[in-house]
């Protein structure tokens, strides 16, 4: 059977997912162009999710978690509570053998728990959204959390760059007098999680005002590329961010540079590539008329002949090998997609300037069981995948090896909380250790960040 023609149920006859699986077709190879190329990536699952008793996350049989931070908790630095809805995070060395995590938090004007503002962390008196910092000892036990970015809005993804700083990107474009807010927003900070003071509360504003998602980082080039995920019609950009520093180190993305919007000659919708492995040279970048948006969104911005290539739903965007991957959650045609999927990785490869559709995600899946609309990813341990999914029914973190199994790796509970309680939301911005022995992930709502640690393979 290929994998191209398996359905969701098939594929959970193969790999024993538990209720849970993905279907797909394309090289799956491809994605893992920057994971270690070891033999322990040919496993496929570490076997089916063992109910939690404490209702919170189900795992694997070996594995087990620690929550370390929950909403409505206290900061350990006092600042105020824990705020909500936990989005995109990454994990950074700490001190003595510690970690760091920089986590968001995707906070509206209607959020419930904001962000605390702490003075010189603040960027817009009226904003909810921002940054927090845990550092953890080598056990996985809290040893402080603070406040490390406030008074933005939206904080939903990023990208952490090779100097070890967070990029958080404001998934709104919300001018000054909109919903309360007394600045404009739509743009991307830098956060230092060491010493937030150090990168304070400052927006990069030639990395353009738009609904940003995430950002990934050309390592040898230092050319920053960027997702928008646009609600609705037209749909969001992929772009490239040319700074005039580049790989400057902290603080230098402030000095500006060149924000290029992708054209794909003759592809307005990149929805209606359905088959994978479907190339196009010669990709264009387009300079953004006006990355400020001041009066016109971008993705509304003239872009002269030939236009510019929209997708729906661009979300993680990460860098492997020398290509960067980037992925589109989801398409459909009733809300305005040229063509329905149930998500889309795409590759570009700079040298070449050429775009491959490597995966495409349904749409032979039933969308009431787990599995479609693929979100936040990282490279995991063995070599494969990790996959926060953004779908409907119960919400999963799956596991896809390089030999293209799927597995499910963790599924948090809907009965937190007794009858009547929420459900959980999504999961967001897992993330792995710097010595790839512990897993951390968020729960989007209520918000909480986990470490799951177990038989990971190396």
């Amino acid at each position: 059977m290929s994998e191209a023609g398996a359905t969701r149920r098939q594929m959970l006859a193969r790999t024993g997912a538990s209720a849970a699986a993905i279907a797909f077709g394309g090289a799956v190879t491809e994605l893992f162009a920057g994971g270690p190329a070891v033999a322990a990536a040919a496993r496929s699952g570490y076997g089916p999710l063992v109910p939690d008793p404490a209702g919170l996350l189900d795992l694997p049989k070996g594995f087990r978690y620690r929550v370390l931070s929950r909403e409505g908790d206290p900061l350990r630095s006092g600042e105020g509570p824990v705020p909500g809805n936990h989005d995109g995070m990454a994990a950074f060395a700490g001190d003595r053998g510690g970690v760091r995590l920089v986590r968001n938090h995707e906070n509206r004007v209607t959020a419930a728990v904001p962000v605390p503002h702490v003075e010189g962390l603040v960027y817009d008196p009226m904003g909810k959204g921002g940054c927090t910092a845990l550092e953890l000892d080598r056990d996985n036990r809290v040893r402080s959390e603070r406040v490390a970015l406030s008074g933005t809005a939206v904080n939903c993804a990023g990208g952490r760059t090779p100097w070890n700083t967070w990029l958080s990107c404001e998934e709104t474009e919300d001018r000054a007098g909109t919903n309360g807010y007394t600045k404009d927003h739509g743009f991307v900070f830098e956060v230092d999680g060491a010493d937030p003071r150090r990168t304070g509360a400052v927006p990069l504003t030639a990395m353009g005002r738009f609904q940003h998602e995430a950002i990934a980082i050309d390592p040898r080039s230092g050319v920053v590329y960027e997702t928008e995920d646009a609600f609705d019609r037209p749909f969001g950009l992929f772009y490239r961010f040319l700074p005039h520093r580049p790989l400057g180190g902290t603080g230098s993305l402030r000095a500006g540079g060149v924000l290029e919007a992708m054209r794909v000659p003759d592809v307005p919708d990149l929805s209606v590539v359905q088959e994978p492995g479907t190339c196009f040279g010669g990709i264009e970048w387009v300079p953004v008329p006006d990355p400020g948006a001041r009066s016109t969104p971008v993705r509304l911005q003239d872009f002269g002949r030939g236009g510019i290539t929209h997708a729906q739903k661009l979300e993680g965007c990460y860098w492997g090998g020398s290509c960067v991957y980037f992925v589109s959650s989801y398409a459909r045609v009733a809300e305005g997609s040229g063509a329905d999927h149930f998500g889309q990785v795409w590759r570009y490869e700079p040298g070449r300037r050429r775009l491959t559709l490597v995966v495409v995600f349904g749409p032979a899946t039933d969308v009431q069981l787990p599995g479609e609309s693929p979100d936040n990813i990282c490279l995991a341990p063995d070599g494969g995948l990790m996959v926060c999914e953004d779908g409907n029914g119960a919400q999963h973190v799956f596991g896809l090896t390089r030999r293209g199994e799927v597995y499910a790796m963790a599924r948090g509970r809907q009965d937190i909380g007794g009858p009547g309680a929420p459900e959980w939301g999504e999961f967001a911005g897992v993330t792995f250790a710097p010595d790839r022995r512990t897993m951390y992930v968020n729960c989007y709502a209520p918000g909480t960040t986990f470490a799951v640690t177990g038989p990971f393979a190396h």
